[in-house]
């Protein structure tokens, strides 16, 4: 046996792992090329604002883009050119004749 008395056992070092820590929105760093339209690179730079924010603050920002890519859509849909003639049917370039005045 022994005389000596063990002392008091050490507490076990904690070291904090930095890496596992969040202490704030991490970025996704989804890359973000040019698509060649000024309008929407704007609303995909947009999308980057979602690193910076925590989830509560994510659907305003997609919110926002899905309206901006959804009216820039919208845009293309209206019509650009001079109006059809009159009685020339949609994606015809003249007048709608009965089908029994169609040649094969």
């Amino acid at each position: 046996m022994s005389d000596s008395m063990p002392g008091p056992e050490a507490e076990p070092e904690v070291q904090a792992d930095v890496e596992s820590e969040v202490v704030g929105p991490s970025p996704l760093d989804v890359p973000r090329g040019p698509t060649g339209d000024a309008g929407i690179d704007a609303l995909v730079e947009r999308l980057g604002d979602v690193d910076h924010l925590g989830t509560d603050g994510h659907l305003e920002v997609y919110e926002d883009v899905h309206r901006g890519l959804r009216d820039s859509l919208t845009a293309l849909d209206a019509r650009q050119g001079p109006s059809p003639a009159p009685g020339a049917a949609l994606g015809t370039s003249g007048r709608t004749r009965p089908l029994g005045d169609q040649r094969p």
